[in-house]
């Protein structure tokens, strides 16, 4: 997955409003105690991150 892709995808479920914080921010679990910017930073692939987003955020199926 491209990192536009991602980006987009963000968006699409957070709204434009909310995705910069939730990035920024929001610690989760499934990505060993990290941010989606700090995994994306320390070389996480994107698909991965989406994934572990998908699942602490309960994204519907439609839109994974």
């Amino acid at each position: 997955m491209r990192l536009t892709v991602f980006w987009r995808k963000m968006t699409e479920h957070f709204g434009a409003g909310y995705v910069e914080s939730f990035a920024h921010d929001h610690v989760m679990s499934q990505l060993g105690g990290r941010t989606v910017e700090q995994a994306l930073a320390e070389g996480w692939e994107a698909k991965d991150v989406w994934r572990a987003v998908c699942e602490a955020a309960d994204v519907p199926e439609s839109e994974r």
